[in-house]
């Protein structure tokens, strides 16, 4: 239960995920963001006018999932890392799906990574495709995962050397 661990139920969520057929169309922006606090940057980094104007700094963003190309600005803009990209069409057997990360090292491209997920519990494997470094102090990470936890990893643990 969110208000007691943080962690969000499938009620919580339900309102924050795309229908299957635009998850079926391309990338898309997740914003999982579920406190009402003065915070609205999102809303400028998006360019393409995907995520709707507040009527005030405390209300919780608002999708247009058609509008939303899925390019990651968004993401960059979040300075509470609540905003995912899925992409269901990378292949037929893996989707992309693209977080924030603010650590050093970064990950090298095909690096194998545990896929984690909202509860930091491991549910699989990820491949790194890209670490894609920005202005600001996020780097977007793209991973690959099995198409059925595009919906479920939104962190990565990196495997000890040695």
């Amino acid at each position: 239960m969110l208000e007691r661990d943080g962690v969000p139920t499938a009620e919580d969520l339900a309102r924050f995920i795309p229908s299957e057929e635009r998850l079926a169309k391309g990338p898309v922006a997740i914003i999982e963001c579920f406190q009402a606090i003065p915070c609205d940057p999102c809303y400028d980094w998006c360019k393409r006018g995907a995520i709707k104007r507040f009527k005030n700094p405390t209300d919780l963003p608002q999708i247009d999932f058609e509008r939303c190309n899925g390019c990651g600005l968004c993401v960059i803009g979040c300075p509470g890392l609540a905003i995912f990209i899925v992409d269901g069409t990378y292949s037929e057997e893996r989707a992309r799906v693209v977080l924030p990360y603010e650590f050093l090292p970064l990950p090298e491209k095909g690096e194998v990574v545990e896929a984690l997920n909202r509860e930091g519990e491991a549910v699989g494997e990820a491949e790194v495709l890209k670490a894609q470094p920005t202005k600001q102090k996020t780097t977007l990470i793209s991973l690959l995962v099995p198409q059925g936890l595009a919906m479920e990893v939104r962190f990565f643990r990196r495997r000890e050397n040695g």
